[in-house]
């Protein structure tokens, strides 16, 4: 019987150790997302563009590669850089018309496919996944196409980018962020943020404070001895031992 057990045991380890394998393959985990801002394509050809707000594009990419560590990343930039998840390419660009936010573009394979111009690719990625990724169009892209940032001035080779309708919401890969929660500490009826926007503890908050007083005889555990307190008496007495004969 125990060792039937035990085999069941070893068995529910080695299942949750291949789920954990399985679960890690591909793209960052889905927690929570960005705001999807357009969308564009059809089919295995799609392009998904969401903001990050207040958010530069380094820290947009650590997050990312916390949450999943990415087949290839180009070097750090703060206007522009790459990250590719098998089949995906993220395109994590500035937004030229608020800075502060960064411009998350998930494209299939098959869009950076038919509209990117590999030529501007070479700048970020390797010639090894570039020649992979262009081998059936011969080594070079169709399109002239350079990120969302740029669309106006090198547009897409097909469709064009549009506000994202409730069915494009549910069908697009969400990406993962970092949200902002809260930490009630004990003793104090206001609460101090985590994430953007404060510590973890905010020292500037105002703290309840208790207080124990000894002139008080409640019965407490920290009451002060009672005056009424009195000596025991003791009183010695008298006793015979008889030794017997």
């Amino acid at each position: 019987m125990k060792k039937r057990l035990a085999h069941g045991l070893k068995l529910m380890l080695v299942l949750s150790l291949v789920m954990s394998l399985l679960s890690a393959c591909g793209a960052p985990s889905v927690q929570d997302t960005y705001p999807l801002e357009s969308v564009n394509g059809s089919g295995n050809s799609t392009s998904y563009v969401y903001r990050a707000s207040d958010r530069t594009v380094p820290e947009v990419a650590r997050e990312l590669s916390d949450q999943r560590q990415p087949d290839q990343i180009s070097a750090e930039n703060t206007e522009r850089m790459f990250l590719v998840y098998q089949d995906e390419y993220y395109h994590l660009q500035q937004d030229p018309n608020k800075p502060e936010d960064t411009l998350v573009e998930v494209d299939s394979k098959e869009y950076v496919r038919q509209n990117y111009d590999s030529s501007f690719l070479q700048g970020y990625l390797t010639a090894t996944l570039i020649g992979n990724l262009f081998d059936s169009f011969g080594g070079r892209g169709y399109g002239n196409y350079r990120g969302y940032t740029n669309k106006d001035t090198y547009k897409p080779s097909a469709g064009s980018y549009r506000a994202p309708t409730s069915n494009d919401k549910k069908l697009a890969p969400p990406i993962t962020v970092d949200r902002k929660g809260t930490i009630t500490r004990r003793g104090s009826d206001k609460d101090s943020s985590v994430g953007s926007g404060g510590g973890l503890f905010n020292r500037n908050r105002d703290q309840s404070k208790g207080t124990i007083d000894r002139n008080k005889s409640s019965g407490g555990l920290f009451d002060s001895p009672k005056k009424s307190y009195k000596k025991p008496k003791t009183r010695v007495g008298g006793g015979r031992i008889k030794r017997r004969r």
